[in-house]
C-alpha cells in the first residue's frame, strides 16, 4: 500500500473510534506524530488501531498494563496525552 494511502486510511481509523474521549486520544495522538512515523511505527499503530478503545485507554491511563508488544517509546509518547487539544 502506498505510504500516503496508508497514513490517510490510519487518520480515518484513528479518528473514528466510536467515542468522542477515544478520538480525541487517538486521534490527536496520530495528528501530532503520524506524519513523522518510520514504517515500524505505522505498523506498530495499525496494530494498536485493532485493539479495544477501552484497553487502549487504560494503556495511556495508566490503568491496565501495557502489552509487551506495545510498550516501549511510541506508548510513552502516547502516555504523555500532551497532544491532546480539548475542543471548546
Amino acid at each position: 500500500m502506498e505510504p500516503a494511502h496508508r497514513l490517510r486510511r490510519l487518520k480515518f481509523r484513528a479518528w473514528h473510534r466510536g467515542t468522542r474521549e477515544a478520538d480525541y486520544m487517538i486521534g490527536c495522538f496520530f495528528d501530532r506524530y503520524g506524519e513523522s512515523w518510520d514504517k515500524a511505527e505505522i505498523a506498530w499503530f495499525e496494530r494498536l488501531l485493532d485493539e479495544e478503545d477501552a484497553d487502549i485507554m487504560g494503556w495511556a491511563l495508566g490503568s491496565l498494563a501495557i502489552p509487551s508488544e506495545y510498550a516501549g517509546a511510541q506508548m510513552d509518547a502516547f502516555r504523555k496525552l500532551d497532544f491532546v487539544e480539548i475542543p471548546r
